[in-house]
């Protein structure tokens, strides 16, 4: 991939980002060095191992690689047998230890979890626990060894210790007795690894011993008592010792360590290409970016791409295609418009996911591989080769021309411009009808007419364009392909206060094809508004029905469950009845059969009464179950309903309000939803809605199951589900909204989306603040991306 184009499309920046997520050293190193490939299999094997450690961060959360290092010289010195110091070795014994947590993370949790593009590189790291635990237990720190490295060492530090205590004592004899008045300071000192006293240099003749050093001025002497001289010998024998044995103790550990040299290298590649893995997988996170689909047939399909180096508040994404039904898009607008940020964001993610990174769009983009792309972005002019911005510009474009072929990607900036129009037109249509014939995939950005009319005159060409809102004199930084983009200098102009007279003078200096082509534009992109926002309307409607729809199926399920569950009871009871009468009805038989032909009056008349027990006692239990089943409850009165009421229907389990008046055998009818129900008062408790009632009483100062606070059923069977506050003020927005909120939440809706529109955010702050103070508003939210961003506000009430 050629440099020029990884600058212009400001790659290096994307490389710098992806840096700072590497953990090591060699991780970063590798992340700097990270290029894009022409290689589709290559491309989808790395893209596959980026999307694989996404995953596996969403499940476990990042790991650190960050004691990684390049141990290239400690394993060139292990090799031929050398002793590493004791830093080394404990910088080995680091890294050991996180290969091992990085092998722990990249183990399954399941063992039927399916294996992933990273398992081989985790499975395949050796932490040599045993290395790492020797290196630990002999070695304290990066000065310090331990006594426990060896017996010998443990040995001689404990002759140290003893010889250290007899020389103290021998001098604090000293310093406490006969030699005090000689004495500077009653302190034992140390000068050159020895210990002495500080002798006032008048007593030096009064002191037997050797002269170390005096003090600057040298009125101290310091001198190491002859009683002492032998015991300080020995400590310094034994510290030569001390150090013999570490240096053999460091050279046991190191030749351990060297017969694993192979491996600890394996470990480290391992370990730097798994960082470098995860580094692109950290990035992807923080720009909230997705593993593009990937072809071989030089189209791509970028949908709400985004461009990375650009504020996530600030980027507006565009969807961008090309290569399937054209091979050329031609993108018109206004400056500052979007147009070479379109060149840029499709330029950068085509070189982010070929060098195997995510990049940041919506789900199933598509990119393909090309062998190169060329970029002709800004303002290049040359001082040193005394070039004008058009002598540069076609300087590149002559490069390109000359270099590309059908498997590159070129981009265009405002080509032709910098000279004539009329010649440079002419220069641009020219060009790209050179490399569409040779199908080289392009996109070129322009201010010229005549290119529109060339895309719109040429099959395999497409016109685009970037929105400007004439309104607001406020680009939209929408792509809008198939659409050739309007020239608005006049409307611009007259926004801003120039006179008519001047723009209609200037109108008349324009041919009549050319106001025809213009007034057609203005036409094309008159109807695409109405279109939009006509199919904004349509996609809401459809939602709302759908909405209705899921809940109207909802509840029908649960009538015919309710009513199965009832009918199964019903056919049960009404068996067990039959079961029960045709039980006694062969009892009462056998009865009557055994008192025989000679049975009195008397006996009969016991049978009878005897059956007629049983009859009863069946009945009553009957009657009993029966009020088991349907308790008891207190019958309403016709009074104590009014339009509106909130009720249950007791047998099947459903709340609603009350829609007309009990006729004179108690039926009524009720609203539940958007079902309207037949029942009895008999079948009917008034609901206890707490959290509601209370609410609506505080906030009205009343209470709510009066007749004052209903609303009327007309409006309940037909409040929508949103309110349009755009064009109002903040007084009358809130207003309005005040009384169709009180609607929405006397009518049962769940939640209610209030339009305010962005603008300037004062009537959407406005409405912010007087929902803060509803006492029956749950929750409230701005709508995320299709329905309606930050100009829409989600409003759920308490159920």
């Amino acid at each position: 991939m050629n440099s020029k184009a990884l600058h212009v499309l400001e790659y290096d920046k994307i490389i710098d980002k992806l840096t700072a997520h590497a953990t090591s050293d060699p991780g970063r190193k590798l992340c700097m060095e990270l290029k894009p490939s022409s290689d589709l299999k290559e491309i989808r094997k790395n893209q596959e191992k980026t999307a694989d450690a996404i995953a596996r961060i969403f499940k476990k959360g990042s790991i650190s690689f960050g004691d990684n290092r390049d141990f290239t010289g400690s394993l060139k010195a292990l090799k031929i047998g050398s002793a590493l110091d004791m830093p080394g070795l404990l910088r080995l014994a680091a890294f050991l230890e996180n290969v091992a947590r990085v092998k722990n993370y990249g183990r399954t949790q399941r063992d039927d979890e399916a294996p992933d593009s990273l398992t081989e590189s985790f499975s395949m790291l050796e932490p040599l626990t045993p290395i790492s635990t020797e290196i630990r237990r002999c070695i304290v720190s990066e000065e310090e060894m331990s006594s426990d490295a060896s017996p010998a060492l443990r040995h001689i530090r404990r002759g140290i210790g003893l010889t250290n205590d007899r020389i103290h004592e021998q001098l604090n004899k000293l310093i406490n007795g006969s030699m005090r008045t000689y004495l500077q300071d009653a302190v034992v000192t140390m000068r050159d690894d020895r210990y002495c006293v500080p002798v006032r240099s008048e007593y030096k003749s009064q002191i037997n011993g050797i002269v170390h050093d005096q003090s600057s001025s040298g009125s101290t002497l310091f001198i190491e008592p002859a009683a002492v001289v032998e015991l300080n010998n020995k400590i310094k024998e034994l510290i030569l010792q001390e150090n013999a044995e570490i240096e053999k103790i460091l050279l046991e550990l190191s030749l351990q360590v060297g017969e694993y040299v192979e491996a600890i290298k394996y470990n480290s590649d391992i370990m730097t290409d798994l960082d470098f893995v995860f580094a692109k997988a950290s990035y992807a996170l923080e720009i909230n970016a997705i593993t593009p689909v990937f072809n071989d047939n030089h189209s791509f399909d970028i949908k709400k791409g985004r461009h990375p180096l650009i504020a996530k508040d600030k980027v507006v994404p565009i969807d961008v295609y090309a290569g399937r039904d054209f091979d050329m898009l031609i993108i018109t607008g206004p400056n500052t418009g979007g147009k070479t940020v379109t060149l840029k964001t499709v330029g950068l993610l085509t070189l982010m996911g070929q060098a195997g990174l995510a990049i940041p769009a919506g789900d199933r983009s598509e990119l393909s591989v090309f062998n190169e792309v060329y970029a002709d972005i800004g303002d290049e002019q040359s001082i040193e080769q005394s070039l004008s911005t058009f002598s540069s510009h076609m300087t590149n474009t002559v490069s390109i021309l000359e270099n590309a072929d059908e498997n590159s990607l070129c981009l265009f900036d405002e080509l032709g411009a910098g000279t004539d129009p009329t010649e440079g037109a002419a220069l641009a249509i020219s060009i790209l009808n050179n490399l569409h014939d040779r199908g080289v995939r392009t996109l070129a950005t322009t201010h010229y007419s005549e290119l529109k009319v060339y895309a719109l005159n040429t099959p395999g060409i497409q016109n685009a364009s970037c929105e400007f809102d004439v309104e607001s004199l406020r680009p939209t930084y929408r792509l809008l392909i198939g659409i050739p983009g309007k020239s608005n200098a006049f409307a611009i102009s007259k926004k801003l206060g120039l006179s008519d007279e001047i723009i209609e003078a200037a109108k008349e200096q324009i041919g009549t094809e050319d106001k025809k082509f213009e007034d057609l534009l203005a036409d094309l992109e008159k109807s695409r508004k109405t279109i939009e926002a006509e199919r904004d309307e349509i996609a809401q409607y459809k939602k709302e029905v759908e909405e209705l729809k899921a809940k109207l199926e909802d509840k029908t399920d649960k009538l015919d469950r309710q009513k199965e569950d009832i009918l199964r009871q019903a056919n049960e009871e009404a068996r067990n009845i039959l079961q029960e009468a045709k039980d006694l009805a062969d009892e009462t038989i056998r009865t009557f059969r055994k008192a025989g032909p000679n049975a009195t009056i008397q006996d009969l008349e016991r049978a009878r009464t005897n059956v007629g027990q049983k009859i009863s006692a069946k009945n009553k239990a009957i009657s009993t179950k029966k009020e088991t089943a349907n308790p008891t409850h207190p019958i309403l009165k016709e009074s104590q309903l009014k339009l509106g009421e909130s009720v249950k229907i007791v047998s099947m389990g459903l709340k609603g309000t009350i829609s007309s008046k009990p006729d004179k055998d108690g039926n009524l009818y009720v609203q539940c939803g958007i079902m309207r129900t037949k029942a009895n008062i008999r079948d009917l408790v008034l609901v206890q809605d707490e959290d509601g009632k209370a609410a609506m009483k505080k906030f009205y100062g009343r209470n709510t199951s009066s007749s004052s606070g209903k609303m009327d059923l007309s409006r309940a069977a037909s409040i929508r589900t949103e309110i349009n506050l755009i064009g109002k003020n903040s007084d009358d927005a809130i207003s309005a909204l005040d009384k169709y909120l009180d609607d929405a939440y006397m009518s049962h809706l769940n939640n209610v989306r209030v339009v305010h529109g962005k603008g300037a955010g004062i009537l959407r702050q406005a409405v912010h603040n007087y929902l803060k103070g509803v006492p029956y508003v749950k929750s409230f939210k701005l709508g995320e991306f299709g329905e309606g961003d930050a100009g829409v506000t989600i409003v759920t009430f308490i159920k």
